[in-house]
């Protein structure tokens, strides 16, 4: 996920507790999403965690912008 941002994501994790938050329900739902498609797939379920997850993704993918543009204004 956001190969271009993969140093950021490494800070991010370490020093800010809410993209930390955020990035770990992401891959707990991507977990999920997984086991429930190998399982028995209730299609339902599987979309709403999918759309929970895409929402999660958007966000993360805020921050690093955020982040990435206060680190370039900085130089």
């Amino acid at each position: 996920m956001f190969p271009e941002y993969r140093d950021l994501i490494t800070q991010l994790k370490t020093t800010d507790a809410h993209f930390q938050r955020k990035f770990n329900l992401h891959n707990q739902l991507d977990d999920e999403i997984k086991q429930l498609e190998k399982e028995y797939a209730d299609n339902d379920q599987v979309r709403e965690l999918k759309k929970k997850k895409l929402k999660l993704k958007e966000d993360l993918y805020e921050i690093l912008k955020t982040h990435s543009k206060r680190d370039t204004s900085l130089q």
